[in-house]
């Protein structure tokens, strides 16, 4: 398995598994995967939009933060925000321990 595959598998895994998706991988998700891999956009930032992406929906409170996430683009320009500006790893941390206290999964 060449890194492209091993990438885009483990990104829209953690994708699909993530509380609040619709668990379904689209087309359009692997065109969005491809896009971050040729990017360059390492997985371990990918992670971090979606611990930040689910704590604001878990912790925000709107109801239209309750509707499921449809596609991976979601995420896009919260990766944009971290790639800004990285948040700090102690904030993401403790983001984490909330989610995980919540009965939320987070990512691997």
């Amino acid at each position: 398995m060449d890194d492209q595959t091993r990438y885009l598998d483990r990104l829209l895994d953690r994708y699909r598994q993530l509380p609040g998706t619709t668990g379904r991988i689209l087309r359009d998700d692997r065109r969005t995967a491809l896009a971050l891999y040729r990017r360059r956009i390492g997985l371990d930032v990918v992670r971090q939009a979606f611990i930040l992406a689910l704590a604001r929906r878990t912790f925000g409170g709107t109801v239209a933060a309750r509707q499921p996430i449809r596609t991976l683009r979601y995420f896009l320009p919260i990766l944009a925000e971290i790639i800004d500006s990285p948040p700090d790893p102690g904030y993401l941390s403790q983001l984490e321990f909330r989610l995980r206290s919540a009965g939320l999964t987070t990512p691997d």
